[in-house]
């Protein structure tokens, strides 16, 4: 948790400092509120420790700026003369509490934790509401992302198929996750096929469910994913990995509105929205006989590019911002405290895995190096700081870890290498990593790593 310290005695900022780095806080000081305002824009501080009495414009009349430009964050005010009426005002004016000079550790650190609960709380509400409307997620200032929320507003009340296309890591499942919940379907359910994720002779029983008996290992009936969606969404991502066998039987499904079991003999009628989406270019198959051309016809109704980080760099420092009130909320971890320069570093990188791939910098350095100031150097350091493929990890004495554990651990760091390299598509990890896409996608699985979109 970062404090922004606002106080015009030197003794008394660094008394502050002293305590609250004892206690795991990030720090920084301001002698005045106009120095304190000019701060917030680059520190982002979750917590304010602001004096009444200070040199300029005071604490309390400057109160209202420092919420307006750090919304949600608490303001602690603090003073040695204050009176009975300066406290009413304060906490009319929205400050959190009010704590007396000369100030008690005690005291200060209760305050602060109390802070970090109402801090942490409104955060969550805040992921809550993000979950309820994923039209929210779509970060972006840009005017790429405004064309993007433009169309999903305009699609998403109809029952138009749309492709959404894009690289890995751009946001596709979350641009059909926003179309469902904008659509009069949102009361049904949303349900997810990765396409790539499936071993090909199992694609048509996941699809449209089979019969008891209907192969060996067929135990029992299952419904596919056709009819769980049914008066909902079905969103087919990685569309382009169907084989030709499954495109025909998806493009009959679409003609018909009605699905057969494996093993079954009647039809079965489904009213289901299909979403699509693709890292690949679908024309390109289309031309190399790799995908039906009628198919894409009928997936492709309303096209919608999800256009990759490095076209709308004006973007970072709102997904920063936003992935770190993310990783606070729902991971409860300290994001790091970027300088300009670090943030200059990051507008230079190409993001080969776009969103993804920040977000899993910034977690890794919230894990590594908790709210502490990164500048570019350490940004470049934690980029490249997993092992490259094909690297062998060094025996290290007094490990505590398990064989498995170590062995765990150097197969996560190989795929998520291989991932990288292949800019996130699974498809092409796997053939770096000379094994088939089902077996990596179960190993990413089982390690707990995140998938390609």
């Amino acid at each position: 948790m970062k404090v922004l310290i606002v106080d015009d005695e030197a003794n008394l900022r660094r008394m502050l400092r002293a305590l609250l780095e004892d206690e795991g806080y990030s720090v920084v000081e301001a002698g005045s509120a106009e120095e304190g305002l000019s701060l917030l824009d680059e520190h982002r501080p979750e917590t304010i420790l602001l004096d009444l009495a200070l040199p300029g414009a005071s604490g309390l009349e400057s109160l209202p700026a420092f919420q307006k430009q750090m919304a949600g964050a608490p303001v602690i005010m603090m003073s040695g003369e204050a009176t009975l009426s300066d406290a009413a005002r304060a906490t009319r004016e929205g400050a959190f509490h009010f704590l007396e000079k000369p100030l008690k550790s005690e005291a200060v650190l209760v305050t602060l934790r109390a802070a970090l609960e109402v801090s942490r709380a409104r955060e969550l509400s805040r992921a809550l509401q993000e979950e309820a409307d994923p039209g929210r997620l779509l970060i972006g200032e840009s005017r790429s992302m405004e064309r993007v929320r433009e169309t999903i507003r305009k699609v998403a009340p109809t029952e138009a198929r749309v492709l959404i296309v894009g690289e890995s890591g751009t946001g596709k499942e979350l641009a059909a996750s926003a179309i469902h919940a904008l659509s009069p379907r949102r009361g049904g359910p949303f349900v997810r096929v990765n396409s790539a994720a499936i071993p090909r002779e199992l694609v048509e029983s996941e699809m449209f469910g089979h019969e008891k008996g209907a192969f060996t290992g067929a135990d029992s009936r299952r419904r596919g994913r056709f009819e769980l969606a049914n008066r909902g969404t079905l969103f087919l991502d990685e569309v382009g990995d169907l084989g030709t066998e499954a495109q025909s039987k998806l493009l009959r499904a679409l003609e018909s509105g009605t699905i057969q079991r494996v093993g079954g003999g009647s039809q079965i009628e489904v009213d289901v929205r299909v979403l699509a989406a693709t890292n690949r270019n679908l024309r390109d198959d289309v031309s190399g006989g790799r995908f039906r051309e009628d198919l894409l016809f009928r997936l492709e109704v309303v096209p919608l590019r999800m256009p990759p980080l490095r076209e709308r760099i004006e973007d970072l420092p709102t997904l920063v911002e936003h992935l770190g009130h993310r990783l606070r909320s729902q991971q409860g971890l300290m994001p790091p405290d970027l300088t300009e320069g670090a943030m200059e570093a990051l507008s230079r990188h190409h993001w080969p895995g776009n969103v993804r791939e920040l977000l899993n910098l910034l977690e890794r350095l919230a894990i590594l190096q908790p709210g502490v100031r990164i500048g570019p150097e350490g940004v470049f350091e934690f980029m490249n700081a997993p092992t490259r493929p094909g690297s062998v990890p060094a025996f290290v004495d007094g490990d505590s870890r398990t064989l498995s554990e170590r062995l765990d651990y150097f197969e996560s760091e190989l795929i998520q290498g291989a991932l990288r390299a292949s800019g996130g598509n699974m498809t092409e990890a796997a053939r770096k990593l000379r094994t088939d896409r089902a077996n990596l996608y179960r190993r990413v699985k089982r390690l707990g790593l995140r998938e390609s979109d």
